[in-house]
């Protein structure tokens, strides 16, 4: 739902109701995961997609009939074979789907959570699947009922670990009952040093791909706002001190574009031995080189340097900025998912990596 909630707020804002189709469970292979929403206004417009086309169709039926009857229904897509008129999905899992209605005058809390998200803070949004009864949890206050306070102290609890952890799905506390449980987490950080045009074009990427994208460079003539637009801030510091003042997590991104060995060491060096999911570094083969010997003179060790992806991206033959953008874009994704980053083609499993 976080994806399309500046969308829902807008429908919201003009007090329209709309029902919200959610994905809440997955097994097997499936397209999207948890989380995944489709929202439906009475009119029959659509946002948001569960499944790329599969069953968008009957969710959209049984969406405008949740806002004819006022209630919350269940619905499980799978696919059968020897039926050629059933609704699944053709990849061959199984999805459970919660269809709710929403009235933004009733549904006060799930308004107020979409709004936190969008303003970029962290939030859980929770719902008892059988009664649609929404309760927003931040770090620090709760808002909404399920009408059961014991229930609502649960809630509280549960969602406040699964924020902090960033994960959503069903929780069983309330009996025969599920809540659902969406953890919408503060975006993962983009940092990428050197203000040139490839940054430009992964800057767009970045934003892409959900992150909170930062543009840093000691070159104020080069980092500037109207060169990168997509950027969400534009930093004029040294790469490094400017690193050594940031939040850095497993989910933060760090690219190092300057290929200039005293922007890159001093940053790689210190960026190597934080703990940010991803590190990668731009420049030829022999400029690899030259930085590998430059860090282990700084002091890191071999583990810490197998940790840098350098040349940065994976092999696409890439050679515009978009394109090496891509390929920067690619192999976050694969180090993130521990994919292969081989062609489908040339593997077996699952296609769909949900975490």
């Amino acid at each position: 739902m976080r994806d399309i909630a500046e969308q829902l707020l807008e429908w919201a804002g003009a007090g329209e109701r709309f029902a919200i189709a959610s994905v809440v469970g997955v097994r097997g292979s499936a397209p999207r995961g948890p989380g995944a929403a489709m929202a439906v206004k009475a009119d029959g417009a659509v946002l948001g997609s569960l499944s790329g086309g599969c069953i968008e169709g009957s969710v959209h039926e049984a969406a405008l009939e949740a806002l004819r009857t006022d209630q919350p229904s269940r619905h499980d897509y799978d696919y059968d074979p020897d039926d050629p008129f059933a609704v699944g999905l053709t990849c061959g899992g199984e999805i459970d789907v919660h269809i709710q209605p929403v009235d933004p005058r009733r549904d006060a809390a799930l308004v107020s959570a979409l709004r936190a998200t969008v303003r970029g803070e962290p939030v859980a949004l929770a719902r008892a699947l059988a009664t649609g009864a929404a309760v927003a949890v931040w770090p620090d206050r709760v808002e909404g009922s399920t009408v059961d306070p014991e229930l609502d102290d649960r809630i509280a609890v549960e969602a406040r670990g699964m924020l902090a952890q960033d994960v959503t799905g069903l929780r069983a506390l309330c009996g025969d009952d599920a809540v659902f449980v969406e953890s919408w987490a503060t975006p993962p950080r983009m940092l990428v040093f050197g203000a040139i045009d490839y940054a430009a074009a992964l800057a767009r990427q970045g934003k892409f791909l959900g992150y909170h994208v930062t543009v840093c460079d000691a070159r104020a003539v080069f980092a500037t706002a109207a060169r990168f637009p997509d950027a969400d801030e534009v930093v004029v510091r040294w790469p490094h001190q400017y690193l050594a003042e940031c939040d850095v997590d497993e989910r933060t991104v760090i690219c190092v574009l300057t290929h200039d060995a005293k922007f890159d060491v001093p940053v790689l060096e210190r960026a190597l031995r934080g703990n940010a999911g991803y590190v990668g570094a731009l420049g030829s083969r022999r400029t690899h080189a030259d930085r590998l010997r430059r860090l282990r003179e700084a002091g890191l060790t071999d583990a810490e340097l197998d940790r840098l992806h350098s040349p940065i991206g994976l092999d696409l033959r890439a050679s515009t900025p978009e394109e090496t953008a891509v390929s920067i874009a690619a192999e976050i994704i694969a180090t993130r998912t521990r994919g292969s980053g081989r062609s489908l083609t040339r593997t077996d499993g699952p296609i769909h990596a949900h975490a």
